[in-house]
Protein backbone atom coordinates (compact mmCIF):
# COMPACT_ATOMS: atom_id res chain seq x y z
CA UNK A 1 0.00 0.00 0.00
CA UNK A 2 2.87 2.78 1.36
CA UNK A 3 4.34 1.78 -2.78
CA UNK A 4 0.92 2.86 -4.31
CA UNK A 5 0.60 6.00 -1.95
CA UNK A 6 4.51 7.28 -2.71
CA UNK A 7 3.11 7.10 -6.30
CA UNK A 8 -0.23 8.69 -5.91
CA UNK A 9 1.39 11.69 -3.97
CA UNK A 10 4.57 12.18 -6.81
CA UNK A 11 1.35 12.32 -9.60
CA UNK A 12 -0.78 14.52 -7.18
CA UNK A 13 1.47 16.49 -4.82
CA UNK A 14 1.63 20.48 -6.20
CA UNK A 15 5.89 20.75 -5.70
CA UNK A 16 5.37 17.96 -8.66
CA UNK A 17 3.09 19.69 -10.90
CA UNK A 18 6.70 20.67 -13.13
CA UNK A 19 8.03 17.14 -13.16
CA UNK A 20 8.36 16.06 -16.51
CA UNK A 21 6.79 12.52 -15.40
CA UNK A 22 4.00 13.05 -13.27
CA UNK A 23 1.50 12.12 -15.40
CA UNK A 24 3.13 8.88 -16.56
CA UNK A 25 4.78 7.99 -13.36
CA UNK A 26 3.92 4.48 -12.32
CA UNK A 27 3.79 1.98 -9.67
CA UNK A 28 6.43 -0.45 -11.53
CA UNK A 29 8.22 3.53 -12.35
CA UNK A 30 8.69 3.25 -8.57
CA UNK A 31 9.36 -0.04 -7.73
CA UNK A 32 11.99 0.32 -10.46
CA UNK A 33 13.29 3.44 -8.35
CA UNK A 34 13.47 2.03 -5.18
CA UNK A 35 14.71 -1.38 -6.21
CA UNK A 36 17.38 0.10 -8.07
CA UNK A 37 18.32 2.71 -5.24
CA UNK A 38 17.93 0.06 -2.31
CA UNK A 39 20.45 -2.48 -4.38
CA UNK A 40 23.18 0.27 -4.41
CA UNK A 41 23.10 1.76 -1.80
CA UNK A 42 25.99 1.64 0.91
CA UNK A 43 27.47 2.24 4.33
CA UNK A 44 29.76 4.37 4.46
CA UNK A 45 31.89 6.57 7.55
CA UNK A 46 30.61 9.88 8.47
CA UNK A 47 33.34 12.77 7.63
CA UNK A 48 34.69 12.25 11.34
CA UNK A 49 34.49 8.49 11.25
CA UNK A 50 32.31 8.13 14.02
CA UNK A 51 29.37 6.42 12.70
CA UNK A 52 28.00 5.51 9.22
CA UNK A 53 25.60 6.22 6.86
CA UNK A 54 24.05 5.05 3.61
CA UNK A 55 25.27 6.62 0.34
CA UNK A 56 25.24 5.81 -3.39
CA UNK A 57 28.67 5.72 -5.08
CA UNK A 58 29.04 7.09 -8.73
CA UNK A 59 30.86 4.64 -11.29
CA UNK A 60 31.78 2.12 -8.70
CA UNK A 61 28.28 1.31 -7.78
CA UNK A 62 27.58 0.48 -11.41
CA UNK A 63 30.49 -2.75 -10.95
CA UNK A 64 28.99 -6.19 -11.30
CA UNK A 65 30.24 -8.89 -9.31
CA UNK A 66 33.16 -11.77 -9.83
CA UNK A 67 34.79 -14.01 -8.21
CA UNK A 68 38.15 -12.82 -6.20
CA UNK A 69 38.96 -10.70 -3.27
CA UNK A 70 37.57 -7.68 -1.70
CA UNK A 71 40.05 -4.61 -2.82
CA UNK A 72 37.82 -1.81 -1.51
CA UNK A 73 38.13 0.57 1.64
CA UNK A 74 37.50 3.74 2.41
CA UNK A 75 39.77 6.28 3.09
CA UNK A 76 38.96 8.49 5.82
CA UNK A 77 41.44 11.38 5.58
CA UNK A 78 40.86 11.68 1.53
CA UNK A 79 36.91 11.12 2.44
CA UNK A 80 36.60 8.25 -0.70
CA UNK A 81 36.06 4.83 -1.39
CA UNK A 82 39.03 3.52 -3.08
CA UNK A 83 39.27 0.57 -5.11
CA UNK A 84 41.63 -1.68 -6.82
CA UNK A 85 41.53 -3.20 -9.63
CA UNK A 86 40.79 -7.21 -9.12
CA UNK A 87 43.36 -7.85 -12.19
CA UNK A 88 44.49 -6.02 -15.32
CA UNK A 89 41.53 -4.93 -17.55
CA UNK A 90 42.50 -3.43 -21.33
CA UNK A 91 40.47 -0.64 -22.52
CA UNK A 92 36.71 -0.99 -23.39
CA UNK A 93 36.27 -4.33 -21.17
CA UNK A 94 34.08 -4.39 -18.09
CA UNK A 95 35.23 -3.86 -15.02
CA UNK A 96 34.35 -6.36 -11.74
CA UNK A 97 34.57 -6.09 -8.29
CA UNK A 98 34.26 -8.89 -5.92
CA UNK A 99 30.81 -8.02 -3.53
CA UNK A 100 31.94 -10.64 -0.97
CA UNK A 101 31.03 -13.98 0.33
CA UNK A 102 27.47 -13.75 -0.06
CA UNK A 103 25.38 -17.20 -1.33
CA UNK A 104 23.51 -16.92 -4.39
CA UNK A 105 20.38 -16.69 -1.96
CA UNK A 106 21.42 -13.26 -0.72
CA UNK A 107 22.44 -11.77 -4.10
CA UNK A 108 18.78 -12.86 -5.20
CA UNK A 109 17.34 -11.04 -2.48
CA UNK A 110 19.76 -8.06 -2.06
CA UNK A 111 21.00 -7.34 -5.30
CA UNK A 112 18.54 -9.00 -8.12
CA UNK A 113 21.21 -11.43 -9.81
CA UNK A 114 22.10 -15.37 -9.66
CA UNK A 115 25.88 -15.56 -10.07
CA UNK A 116 26.79 -18.92 -12.10
CA UNK A 117 29.80 -20.58 -10.24
CA UNK A 118 29.59 -19.17 -6.89
CA UNK A 119 32.34 -20.81 -5.05
CA UNK A 120 30.66 -19.59 -1.99
CA UNK A 121 27.34 -20.54 -1.56
CA UNK A 122 25.72 -22.43 0.76
CA UNK A 123 22.43 -23.78 2.36
CA UNK A 124 21.60 -22.00 5.84
CA UNK A 125 19.90 -24.86 8.02
CA UNK A 126 18.74 -24.17 11.88
CA UNK A 127 19.69 -26.69 14.56
CA UNK A 128 18.98 -26.69 18.34
CA UNK A 129 19.42 -29.01 21.38
CA UNK A 130 16.20 -29.19 22.90
CA UNK A 131 15.50 -27.77 26.30
CA UNK A 132 13.76 -31.11 27.01
CA UNK A 133 16.37 -33.53 26.10
CA UNK A 134 17.97 -34.89 29.52
CA UNK A 135 21.08 -34.27 28.91
CA UNK A 136 20.51 -30.39 28.19
CA UNK A 137 21.89 -28.78 30.34
CA UNK A 138 25.44 -30.82 29.97
CA UNK A 139 25.22 -30.06 26.26
CA UNK A 140 24.74 -27.01 26.78
CA UNK A 141 27.70 -26.14 29.12
CA UNK A 142 30.07 -27.95 26.74
CA UNK A 143 28.88 -26.11 23.77
CA UNK A 144 29.24 -22.94 25.81
CA UNK A 145 32.64 -23.45 26.40
CA UNK A 146 33.00 -23.86 22.83
CA UNK A 147 31.93 -20.35 21.71
CA UNK A 148 28.56 -21.75 20.22
CA UNK A 149 24.95 -21.60 21.06
CA UNK A 150 22.60 -24.45 21.53
CA UNK A 151 20.49 -22.57 18.82
CA UNK A 152 22.11 -21.94 15.67
CA UNK A 153 22.25 -21.34 11.97
CA UNK A 154 24.72 -23.21 10.30
CA UNK A 155 25.55 -24.02 6.44
CA UNK A 156 26.22 -26.56 3.95
CA UNK A 157 29.12 -25.47 1.81
CA UNK A 158 29.30 -25.99 -2.01
CA UNK A 159 32.94 -26.18 -1.42
CA UNK A 160 34.85 -28.58 0.28
CA UNK A 161 35.00 -29.27 3.56
CA UNK A 162 31.12 -29.36 3.24
CA UNK A 163 30.55 -28.33 6.97
CA UNK A 164 32.63 -25.98 8.81
CA UNK A 165 34.52 -26.65 11.93
CA UNK A 166 31.59 -24.67 14.00
CA UNK A 167 29.03 -27.38 12.17
CA UNK A 168 30.82 -30.02 13.27
CA UNK A 169 31.69 -29.30 16.82
CA UNK A 170 27.85 -28.69 17.28
CA UNK A 171 26.92 -32.10 15.84
CA UNK A 172 29.66 -33.48 17.64
CA UNK A 173 28.47 -32.28 21.31
CA UNK A 174 24.46 -32.23 19.94
CA UNK A 175 25.42 -36.19 19.41
CA UNK A 176 27.57 -37.07 22.44
CA UNK A 177 26.67 -40.11 25.36
CA UNK A 178 26.38 -38.77 28.87
CA UNK A 179 29.69 -40.04 29.66
CA UNK A 180 31.27 -38.02 26.96
CA UNK A 181 29.53 -34.87 28.00
CA UNK A 182 31.04 -35.62 31.19
CA UNK A 183 35.01 -36.11 29.91
CA UNK A 184 34.61 -32.51 27.90
CA UNK A 185 33.00 -31.26 31.51
CA UNK A 186 35.15 -32.45 34.11
CA UNK A 187 37.07 -35.06 32.48
CA UNK A 188 41.40 -35.12 32.60
CA UNK A 189 41.66 -33.51 29.46
CA UNK A 190 38.59 -31.30 29.26
CA UNK A 191 39.86 -28.41 28.03
CA UNK A 192 42.01 -30.37 24.75
CA UNK A 193 38.89 -31.85 24.11
CA UNK A 194 36.70 -28.57 24.28
CA UNK A 195 40.20 -27.17 21.70
CA UNK A 196 39.52 -30.12 18.94
CA UNK A 197 35.39 -30.39 19.03
CA UNK A 198 35.46 -28.51 15.76
CA UNK A 199 38.91 -30.81 14.40
CA UNK A 200 38.05 -33.65 11.96
CA UNK A 201 41.65 -35.38 13.05
CA UNK A 202 40.12 -36.07 16.59
CA UNK A 203 37.22 -37.65 16.75
CA UNK A 204 34.83 -37.81 19.94
CA UNK A 205 34.26 -41.54 19.64
CA UNK A 206 33.87 -43.86 16.18
CA UNK A 207 30.38 -43.94 17.61
CA UNK A 208 30.02 -40.34 17.62
CA UNK A 209 31.21 -40.15 14.16
CA UNK A 210 28.92 -42.31 13.07
CA UNK A 211 25.55 -40.71 15.14
CA UNK A 212 26.63 -37.39 13.98
CA UNK A 213 26.92 -38.31 9.99
CA UNK A 214 24.61 -40.53 9.83
CA UNK A 215 22.25 -37.39 11.54
CA UNK A 216 23.57 -35.27 9.27
CA UNK A 217 22.70 -37.78 6.06
CA UNK A 218 19.28 -37.94 7.21
CA UNK A 219 18.77 -34.30 7.81
CA UNK A 220 20.28 -33.38 4.20
CA UNK A 221 18.12 -36.04 2.19
CA UNK A 222 14.55 -34.62 4.03
CA UNK A 223 15.37 -31.21 2.96
CA UNK A 224 15.63 -32.18 -0.15
CA UNK A 225 12.10 -33.92 -0.35
CA UNK A 226 10.64 -30.97 0.69
CA UNK A 227 11.28 -29.57 -2.50
CA UNK A 228 8.50 -29.69 -5.48
CA UNK A 229 10.65 -30.90 -7.97
CA UNK A 230 13.93 -32.83 -8.54
CA UNK A 231 17.32 -32.08 -10.11
CA UNK A 232 16.44 -33.27 -13.03
CA UNK A 233 13.31 -31.86 -13.74
CA UNK A 234 14.65 -28.17 -12.64
CA UNK A 235 17.27 -28.74 -15.47
CA UNK A 236 14.61 -29.92 -17.75
CA UNK A 237 12.83 -26.81 -17.19
CA UNK A 238 15.76 -24.70 -17.66
CA UNK A 239 16.89 -26.32 -20.98
CA UNK A 240 13.12 -26.65 -22.75
CA UNK A 241 10.71 -23.61 -21.16
CA UNK A 242 10.62 -20.43 -22.61
CA UNK A 243 10.72 -18.85 -19.18
CA UNK A 244 10.92 -15.33 -17.93
CA UNK A 245 14.36 -13.87 -16.27
CA UNK A 246 12.84 -13.86 -12.87
CA UNK A 247 11.77 -17.76 -13.36
CA UNK A 248 15.56 -19.03 -14.59
CA UNK A 249 16.60 -16.93 -11.47
CA UNK A 250 14.14 -18.83 -9.00
CA UNK A 251 14.76 -22.34 -11.00
CA UNK A 252 18.79 -21.95 -10.87
CA UNK A 253 18.13 -20.86 -7.20
CA UNK A 254 16.34 -24.00 -5.78
CA UNK A 255 18.46 -26.23 -8.19
CA UNK A 256 21.54 -25.07 -6.66
CA UNK A 257 20.25 -25.43 -3.11
CA UNK A 258 19.66 -29.12 -4.41
CA UNK A 259 23.11 -29.68 -5.47
CA UNK A 260 24.47 -28.65 -2.41
CA UNK A 261 22.22 -30.81 -0.09
CA UNK A 262 22.78 -33.73 -2.65
CA UNK A 263 26.71 -33.47 -2.13
CA UNK A 264 25.75 -33.26 1.75
CA UNK A 265 23.73 -36.65 1.84
CA UNK A 266 27.04 -38.46 -0.08
CA UNK A 267 29.80 -36.70 1.86
CA UNK A 268 27.97 -37.60 5.16
CA UNK A 269 26.96 -41.40 4.08
CA UNK A 270 30.60 -41.66 2.81
CA UNK A 271 31.87 -40.39 6.53
CA UNK A 272 28.97 -42.81 7.91
CA UNK A 273 31.03 -45.67 6.20
CA UNK A 274 34.62 -44.77 6.90
CA UNK A 275 33.48 -44.41 10.89
CA UNK A 276 31.56 -47.74 10.77
CA UNK A 277 34.22 -49.20 9.15
CA UNK A 278 36.87 -48.05 11.72
CA UNK A 279 34.44 -49.12 14.57
CA UNK A 280 33.78 -52.45 13.68
CA UNK A 281 37.98 -52.83 12.74
CA UNK A 282 38.84 -51.22 16.58
CA UNK A 283 41.01 -48.88 15.62
CA UNK A 284 42.32 -46.63 17.70
CA UNK A 285 41.52 -43.31 18.11
CA UNK A 286 43.75 -40.42 17.53
CA UNK A 287 44.89 -38.85 20.57
CA UNK A 288 45.41 -34.89 20.32
CA UNK A 289 48.87 -33.53 21.62
CA UNK A 290 49.49 -30.47 22.56
CA UNK A 291 52.23 -29.55 20.12
CA UNK A 292 50.28 -31.01 17.39
CA UNK A 293 51.07 -28.89 14.76
CA UNK A 294 47.45 -29.23 12.91
CA UNK A 295 45.82 -27.18 15.48
CA UNK A 296 48.76 -24.30 14.90
CA UNK A 297 48.71 -24.32 11.28
CA UNK A 298 46.27 -21.96 9.07
CA UNK A 299 45.44 -24.21 6.89
CA UNK A 300 42.51 -23.50 4.40
CA UNK A 301 40.59 -26.41 5.95
CA UNK A 302 38.44 -24.58 7.93
CA UNK A 303 38.07 -27.70 10.27
CA UNK A 304 41.63 -27.74 11.28
CA UNK A 305 41.50 -24.50 13.42
CA UNK A 306 40.60 -24.59 16.85
CA UNK A 307 36.83 -23.87 17.27
CA UNK A 308 37.73 -21.50 20.05
CA UNK A 309 39.71 -19.44 18.52
CA UNK A 310 37.10 -18.59 15.05
CA UNK A 311 33.94 -16.85 15.16
CA UNK A 312 30.87 -18.71 15.23
CA UNK A 313 29.08 -18.07 11.49
CA UNK A 314 26.33 -16.08 10.52
CA UNK A 315 24.61 -17.56 13.94
CA UNK A 316 21.20 -15.64 14.09
CA UNK A 317 19.51 -16.28 17.21
CA UNK A 318 15.71 -17.82 16.93
CA UNK A 319 15.14 -18.70 19.91
CA UNK A 320 15.79 -22.81 21.14
CA UNK A 321 14.48 -24.91 17.76
CA UNK A 322 13.36 -28.59 18.91
CA UNK A 323 15.12 -31.47 18.14
CA UNK A 324 15.10 -34.88 19.64
CA UNK A 325 18.17 -36.39 19.96
CA UNK A 326 16.99 -39.86 18.51
CA UNK A 327 19.02 -39.75 15.15
CA UNK A 328 16.70 -41.85 12.44
CA UNK A 329 14.55 -39.93 10.30
CA UNK A 330 11.34 -39.93 12.87
CA UNK A 331 12.75 -37.13 14.78
CA UNK A 332 11.84 -34.81 11.48
CA UNK A 333 9.26 -32.88 12.81
CA UNK A 334 10.69 -31.00 15.54
CA UNK A 335 13.95 -31.14 13.81
CA UNK A 336 15.29 -27.70 11.85
CA UNK A 337 13.54 -25.83 9.18
CA UNK A 338 14.48 -24.05 6.13
CA UNK A 339 12.80 -20.88 4.53
CA UNK A 340 12.66 -17.32 4.11
CA UNK A 341 13.33 -17.14 7.80
CA UNK A 342 16.79 -18.95 7.43
CA UNK A 343 18.15 -15.96 5.33
CA UNK A 344 20.55 -13.26 6.15
CA UNK A 345 20.67 -9.77 5.35
CA UNK A 346 24.52 -10.60 4.46
CA UNK A 347 27.84 -12.79 5.44
CA UNK A 348 28.46 -10.38 8.57
CA UNK A 349 27.35 -7.70 10.36
CA UNK A 350 28.13 -4.44 7.84
CA UNK A 351 30.31 -2.43 10.70
CA UNK A 352 32.72 -5.58 10.24
CA UNK A 353 33.37 -4.92 6.63
CA UNK A 354 33.05 -1.25 5.59
CA UNK A 355 36.62 -1.48 4.44
CA UNK A 356 36.44 -5.07 3.39
CA UNK A 357 33.77 -5.86 1.29
CA UNK A 358 31.07 -4.26 -0.88
CA UNK A 359 28.35 -2.97 2.00
CA UNK A 360 24.77 -4.15 2.25
CA UNK A 361 22.93 -3.25 -0.46
CA UNK A 362 19.19 -2.48 1.15
CA UNK A 363 17.85 -2.28 4.21
CA UNK A 364 14.93 -3.93 5.72
CA UNK A 365 12.32 -2.29 3.83
CA UNK A 366 13.99 -2.70 0.82
CA UNK A 367 14.14 -6.58 0.33
CA UNK A 368 11.00 -7.22 -1.41
CA UNK A 369 11.89 -4.34 -3.67
CA UNK A 370 15.44 -6.13 -4.41
CA UNK A 371 14.44 -9.16 -5.18
CA UNK A 372 11.52 -8.27 -7.21
CA UNK A 373 13.78 -5.88 -9.71
CA UNK A 374 16.27 -8.64 -10.88
CA UNK A 375 15.90 -7.97 -14.99
CA UNK A 376 16.21 -4.12 -14.33
CA UNK A 377 19.49 -3.83 -12.09
CA UNK A 378 22.97 -5.62 -12.43
CA UNK A 379 22.84 -8.67 -14.33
Amino acid sequence: FSHFYATYILQTHPNASKLPLKDSFTYDDYRWAVSSVMTRQNQIPTEDGSRVTLALIPLWDMCNHTNGLITTGYNLEDDRCECVALQDFKAGEQIYIFYGTRSNAEFVIHSGFFFDNNSHDRVKIKLGVSKSDRLYAMKAEVLARAGIPTSSVFALHSTEPAISAQLLAFLRVFCMSEEELKEHLIGEHAIDKIFTLGNTEFPVSWDNEVKLWTFLEARASLLLKTYKTTVEVDKSFLETRDLTPHAIMAIKLRLGEKEILEKAVKSAAASREYYTKQMADGAPLPKYEENSIALLENTVADSRLPIVLRNLEDVEEQGDLKIDEAIDAEVTENGFVNGENSLFNGTKSESENLSKEKSNRGTEDAKESSSESTDEVKE
